[in-house]
């Protein structure tokens, strides 16, 4: 399935994303929540992987779901705290919808192509993950 074609806020500072504008990359997609005990642990090992990563073949982006959050706010005060890496907001849950996504943090990895390659909820390890990700950078 192609991957919706998006353009969303930065959290964090000004400016906006394009999904289309790293086509041709693998990009992953966690969608999360700053109150989520699952996101909590979820969110510091990509953090870890992100510093590590080759980040020219794997576009790592979080995307905070203000209407999963309790107040909008702590959203902002997580990701300033917590995430180096380059953190959007979505539209309430629009995209989250348009993902279908049925929890947080859910985990989306997009191939090369624009297609989704796995989709991945809360309870996934962190190694299937990672091996998503080194089969599509084979």
């Amino acid at each position: 399935m192609q991957a919706p074609s998006f353009c969303l806020n930065y959290l964090t500072k000004p400016g906006s994303y394009r999904l289309d504008q790293d086509r041709g990359s693998v990009i992953m997609l966690t969608f999360w929540a700053s109150w989520c005990p699952d996101c909590s642990s979820d969110l510091p090992k990509k953090e870890q992987l992100y510093q590590s990563i080759d980040q020219k073949k794997v576009k790592m982006l979080t995307i905070n779901v203000p209407a999963r959050e309790r107040d909008p706010l702590e959203g902002i005060r997580y990701a300033e705290k917590f995430l180096s890496q380059p953190t959007l907001v979505d539209e309430g849950r629009k995209l989250y919808d348009q993902y279908q996504c049925k929890g947080v943090p859910t985990t989306i990895i997009i191939d090369q192509t624009g297609h989704i390659y796995r989709q991945f909820g809360a309870q996934v390890s962190f190694i299937e993950i990672a091996t998503a990700l080194g089969d599509l950078l084979k």
